[in-house]
């Protein structure tokens, strides 16, 4: 079985290659990929794989506009940390996915399915337009549970500045103070209104009130200037830089 993984995660690649390791079927692994963008040259310049595991969020997109920009006939499982709201959708439409943290079993479960069908799965244009749209549809939220001594305490999500990653663990930043979010990067992203809120990059989120001053950077980046800025530097990263000026000027 010849497979391709698109995943903008190091860790989150690297862990679905040692559960592809550990399951009982013979795989070739032909790439890993991060981008929208390489991921539609490699499908123009190679052969096409038996299987691709496909992460939803990329580092310049979702990898939906792969889809809008070439045409893929390769089976695809989706890898998502999308919450149920979005989830639904691929039920509804027989796509199949698997929810981060991959579990073993899930990850078997989804290969026998894979090796059982008959039928090549390919993304009909209207089941894509419905999994855009409820990607996309912004799931509004007005508050966030933090960890403070030993419980939770509820605060706005018009306080936050910035979130970021550090060892594993999710931090929040207002004015006075930073928490600990009990939540991965990627489920506290997606639940964000994302007109006040940008991913520069994999482990930092910065609110659009907070950004002080914007300067160019080494390797065409550019770095912010962010309210309360405590040991951090804010760098937005090559692929996202041209949609970050473009979200700054709406």
């Amino acid at each position: 079985m010849r497979i391709l993984i698109i995943e903008d995660e190091p860790r989150a690649a690297s862990q679905l290659q040692n559960l592809l390791n550990k399951s009982t079927f013979d795989f070739q692994l032909l790439d890993i990929i991060d981008t929208v963008e390489d991921a539609v040259l490699w499908f123009k310049k190679h052969t096409t794989p038996d299987l691709v595991f496909m992460d939803i969020q990329l580092a310049d997109g979702l990898s939906f506009e792969i889809f809008q920009k070439i045409e893929v006939s390769t089976p695809i499982i989706f890898t998502t940390a999308f919450d149920q709201y979005a989830i639904q959708a691929f039920k509804v439409n027989s796509v199949d996915y698997l929810l981060k943290p991959i579990q073993q079993k899930e990850l078997e479960t989804a290969l026998h399915k894979f090796t059982k069908s008959n039928e090549t799965k390919v993304i009909e244009p209207v089941i894509l337009k419905e999994l855009l749209n409820s990607i996309q549809t912004p799931q509004k939220r007005s508050g966030i549970l933090v960890k403070e001594g030993s419980g939770f305490v509820q605060i706005r999500i018009s306080e936050l500045l910035y979130m970021y990653s550090q060892d594993s663990i999710t931090f929040g930043v207002t004015h006075n103070k930073r928490y600990i979010i009990d939540e991965t990067m990627d489920q506290l992203f997606d639940s964000l209104d994302d007109t006040k809120f940008y991913r520069i990059n994999r482990g930092q989120i910065v609110a659009k009130m907070s950004i002080q001053k914007i300067e160019p950077y080494f390797n065409h980046r550019v770095k912010l200037s962010v309210s309360n800025p405590r040991d951090q530097e804010f760098i937005v990263s090559r692929q996202k830089t041209g949609n970050f000026k473009e979200w700054m000027n709406k």
